[in-house]
């Protein structure tokens, strides 16, 4: 019989399973979760008949970690094997005065197929089940020897598309953000997306009080279908509605990623139709240079091209940061870390 997931599970449905009494349940999370322990038999205030009967039928790390590089700019990038032999990327990167920010992965590869995207040269293979998420977040802490009461942000933004992953993608948040476990406030947990408008509506209709991101990169159709194909299901203006009906804290905006790439969406021409784009709605736009990648035909736009750009953004209102490329000397660009190791396994 295969063994269940510990992380899979909230703490109702664990007690649904039969581990009682409730305060059991709030025990083994806080081993877990608090103490990174990854094995029963360490849990010493849980009686040893049910130590016992948790072995039989759960594991708590699926996880091996397969590859680990570090930048010079202390980002980190692992690649960790899950139980089927697939493989999946986490990011962490160190932000100012030592705060963290943790790049989860909610697929194994993308259905997506956005033209720039690395991941997407794989294609799809599976989601990734709400432990998995979980697991990647759990595994920093741990890696890091991490205060059990360190505060992370947690960006849903690695490989895959989170809303194509909605169910578990809910759950993951709930789990992480459950007092008794990591209790990593929803505030501090961003799902960013290529642009799922009926999915959009329907996380902020759950009001969970997560922050949500929107992999914008263009601002037309014609454009946006070239770079992003689902741009055809969900075109633009259906993804901006979406956004305006979705519950933003006061003290928040929305984030709109726009990854810029040299001669395709960089012009002052496409920073004017930003502006008209968000207009009424509290947003901050980040700017991305383009990470090349071998086999890729995209260029790197210039710090020229990126500045004019921000500044007219600025000029206009809207709050407009230029992201500095983390990892530039690792493993950069997204499912790059998955894509050599997959070589190196072929051969």
């Amino acid at each position: 019989m295969d063994k269940k997931f510990f992380m899979d599970y909230l703490p109702e449905e664990l007690i649904e399973m039969g581990i009682e009494p409730k305060f059991r349940v709030k025990q083994l999370y806080n081993w877990v979760y608090r103490k990174y322990v990854d094995n029963f038999e360490e849990m010493k205030n849980i009686p040893k008949l049910l130590r016992e009967k948790l072995k039989k039928e759960f594991i708590i790390n699926p996880f091996e970690l397969v590859n680990h590089e570090i930048s010079m700019d202390e980002t980190e990038k692992f690649l960790f094997k899950l139980k089927d032999g697939r493989t999946v990327e986490t990011v962490l990167i160190k932000m100012k005065e030592n705060k963290y920010t943790v790049c989860v992965s909610t697929q194994v590869g993308c259905k997506v197929g956005c033209a720039f995207c690395l991941t997407a040269k794989g294609g799809f293979v599976r989601n990734l089940s709400a432990g998995e998420i979980v697991a990647q977040v759990w595994w920093m802490k741990k890696f890091k020897n991490f205060d059990e009461n360190k505060a992370l942000n947690v960006v849903y933004m690695g490989m895959g598309e989170p809303l194509d992953n909605y169910e578990n993608l809910v759950k993951a948040i709930k789990i992480l953000s459950h007092p008794d476990g990591m209790n990593i406030s929803t505030r501090r947990q961003t799902v960013s997306t290529s642009g799922i408008a009926p999915k959009i509506k329907k996380l902020g209709n759950e009001n969970l009080g997560v922050n949500l991101a929107i992999s914008l990169h263009a601002v037309d159709n014609e454009t946006r279908e070239k770079l992003i194909p689902m741009n055809k299901a969900y075109n633009i203006e259906s993804v901006i509605d979406a956004i305006r009906e979705f519950p933003i804290d006061k003290r928040k905006k929305v984030m709109f990623e726009y990854l810029v790439i040299k001669d395709v969406n960089d012009d002052i021409n496409a920073a004017k139709k930003l502006v008209k784009l968000l207009n009424g709605i509290p947003s901050k736009v980040n700017l991305i240079y383009f990470n090349p990648y071998p086999g890729t035909k995209f260029q790197r736009p210039d710090d020229e091209t990126m500045k004019r750009f921000q500044d007219y953004l600025i000029k206009k209102g809207i709050l407009c940061t230029i992201r500095k490329s983390k990892g530039m000397d690792i493993s950069a660009a997204c499912g790059q870390l998955r894509e050599k190791k997959l070589k190196e396994e072929n051969g």
